[in-house]
């Protein structure tokens, strides 16, 4: 395990890093380079006893051992790119059997088989998730749509009522001709509801008709899947028990919207499941996902010191920043560990896009705060329809770019790795997020800290469904017309918080609700608010 310590200014030794530290698969194209991280043969050999029980536990976790333990559930992702790893032949075929239909479907709608209820081709996707259900297929669509190949996306991702109104006006005159999906693996999540109530309410004004329109992809027997049959949806999709939001883009919820787009969505997860294996290798120096574990560990003490910046080098990896935001953040992102202790794990991600992060916040990559290392991804081949012209050929300047940037990175101290991928699509794609996932996995278990529930979104979802309650009652205290200011409205309830009621309150005057406030805004307290 032997390779020379770091240094920052021995060009030397950091090309003999480079050799010794990095990682290649031939058929794939992708390299890893740790090389510029500060990790030094001593660090990688304290972290071998660490590294040899995450193993394990990957192998126990692809066994189909129960790893969200708030929910009793398994964690599968990975068999949704490999079936035959499946604990069941029955879930075997399963998955084999949504994955043939995910792609029948896609090919029927694109080539007008499948059909909008007034009988023309469908034009447009309306595609309502939240958090992964919308992060997933926004990368897909924006990493793998070509240009006048399938159909173009419209998201609903969020509860704002502008957005929606926007949306729904890009959407004017096409409507009828629109397909929906809804994303909502239990059903109930408010966020995705909220939106398919809107969806169909302007579909239906429009003289669309939403049975012959909406597609559904929940797991079998939920809330909405049992909408979807009463009502005879267009299709209906499953979303696994076993597959979390965050890991959901090998799922339905990335095929079906690769397959909307025309793309190769078996070879999107031949990636993966290629990936997947390169990452099962039982040995620290020869695993990527290990390595770049190990990465992050070393680089952030173990308690995540080090924020995560993420700088693909082309326009089509731009939402894969905010992709690993959830997949990382949302995983790791731990007030306790294993053993109930407080620990406050995790490691933030940011980042956009090379080179206009160049004009961003290099500046203080490079001088700033030493508070972070940077994840370079590069794509070697580039278009043939953008020549050289006067001798300047755009890719050679994104190049040199990227390598400006890691040097002065470099000599300044500051820590990075890059993956480098020979080129770039479905296949590659599917390698770099399982990439992620097993690195992820990985380093959750050399902190001890569960990465596949997510109680901190639960409490979240309580909390807001509980400001949701709190506003019904308040509106009904003031349905009477009597002026009252938020802490007698507190003490006519006998529950929520001045501050809670204000800011309700406050929402409820700024739209034509009904509401009415008089007094000095500035003086929160002497606020009175009526309804009428």
């Amino acid at each position: 395990m032997s390779f020379p310590d770091f240094n920052a200014s021995d060009a030397h030794i950091q090309w003999q890093r480079f050799c010794d530290l990095s990682w290649y698969h031939d058929d794939l194209g992708v390299w890893l380079d740790i090389s510029r991280m500060h990790v030094n043969a001593t660090d990688l050999q304290q972290l071998q006893p660490r590294m040899d029980k995450a193993f394990a536990a990957m192998q126990e976790l692809e066994a189909g051992a129960i790893a969200n333990p708030d929910e009793q559930r398994q964690v599968g992702h990975y068999w949704l790119r490999t079936p035959e790893l499946a604990p069941s032949s029955e879930l075997q075929q399963h998955i084999s059997r949504e994955i043939d239909l995910i792609a029948a479907f896609g090919r029927d709608v694109i080539n007008g088989t499948i059909k909008a209820p007034n009988g023309e081709a469908f034009t447009d996707v309306l595609w309502i998730g939240i958090g992964g259900s919308g992060l997933g297929p926004a990368l897909m669509i924006k990493a793998l749509q070509n240009p006048g190949e399938g159909l173009p996306f419209h998201f609903f991702d969020n509860v704002d009522p502008n957005g929606m109104s926007n949306v729904l006006a890009g959407l004017e005159g096409r409507l009828d001709r629109t397909l929906v999906v809804t994303v909502s693996k239990s059903g109930g999540t408010p966020e995705p509801h909220l939106g398919m109530e809107q969806a169909r309410h302007r579909l239906e004004a429009a003289g669309g008709q939403w049975a012959g329109q909406a597609v559904a992809v929940t797991m079998l027997d939920s809330k909405l899947d049992q909408q979807a049959q009463k009502e005879g949806w267009l299709k209906r999709f499953d979303m696994f028990d076993w597959v979390g939001g965050r890991t959901s883009i090998t799922s339905a919820v990335g095929l079906l919207p690769g397959a909307l787009i025309g793309c190769d969505i078996r070879d999107f997860l031949t990636g993966a499941s290629q990936m997947d294996a390169a990452t099962r290798a039982a040995d620290l120096r020869r695993n990527p996902a290990a390595l770049m574990a190990a990465s992050w560990f070393v680089a952030g003490g173990g308690r995540g010191q080090r924020d995560m910046v993420v700088l693909p080098y082309r326009d089509r990896l731009e939402v894969f920043s905010r992709y690993l935001q959830q997949l990382v953040m949302e995983s790791l992102g731990k007030r306790l560990d294993r053993n109930g202790d407080v620990v406050h794990q995790g490691i933030a991600v940011y980042g956009n896009k090379g080179s206009t992060d160049q004009h961003a916040y290099v500046q203080q990559l490079r001088d700033g705060v030493d508070n972070f290392f940077a994840t370079f991804i590069e794509v070697l081949e580039d278009v043939s329809d953008i020549p050289t012209l006067g001798g300047e050929c755009p890719g050679d300047f994104l190049d040199g770019f990227l390598q400006g940037t890691r040097s002065a990175l470099t000599e300044g101290g500051r820590q990075s790795m890059t993956i480098s991928m020979r080129r770039f699509d479905a296949r590659r794609l599917g390698a770099l997020i399982a990439l992620f996932e097993r690195a992820v996995g990985l380093y959750g278990e050399l902190v001890n800290i569960n990465a596949y529930h997510q109680p901190g979104v639960e409490a979240g979802k309580k909390a807001a469904a509980a400001i949701l309650d709190l506003q019904g009652r308040v509106e009904a205290i003031l349905a009477d017309g009597v002026a009252r200011s938020a802490d007698e409205i507190r003490l006519a309830l006998g529950d929520g918080t001045d501050e809670s009621i204000f800011w309700i309150l406050r929402h409820l005057t700024g739209n034509q609700s009904g509401f009415s406030a008089q007094g000095d805004w500035s003086q929160p307290a002497s606020m009175r608010f009526s309804k009428g």
